[in-house]
């Protein structure tokens, strides 16, 4: 089965990093919503970083756009974000309701 569109995500140090972020990228029309998980509350990160177990408090960011755009999204968010090495995991949407998913193609169709 063909991906319809993807859902990235992103890890944020601030919800004022993940804000501007979501502003950015929506405007810019590399993604059609971004959803910041839980009004703004962080979720709890555990990783090893240079060795060491690390535990954060980081704001998640839900990005939906489509294949197409997923390069210059990446680029971007590494433009725009603190962390040298910032988290960007795209999955595929495979099915969606039809509206929905003509919605998010029409909502980033000036920037494919």
């Amino acid at each position: 089965m063909q991906c319809e569109a993807c859902v990235v995500l992103v890890t944020c140090g601030s919800q004022a990093e993940a804000e501007s972020i979501a502003e950015h990228i929506v405007r810019e029309r590399l993604a059609a919503c971004v959803n910041m998980i839980a009004g703004g509350s962080p979720v709890r990160s555990f990783y090893i970083w240079e060795g060491s177990l690390q535990r954060d408090e980081e704001w998640m960011l839900l990005i939906k756009t489509m294949p197409p755009l997923l390069e210059s999204l990446k680029k971007r968010i590494q433009e725009l974000h603190s962390y040298t090495v910032p988290e960007f995991i795209a999955l595929p949407i495979l099915s969606g309701s039809e509206e929905y998913l003509g919605w998010l193609r029409q909502s980033v169709s000036s920037a494919e």
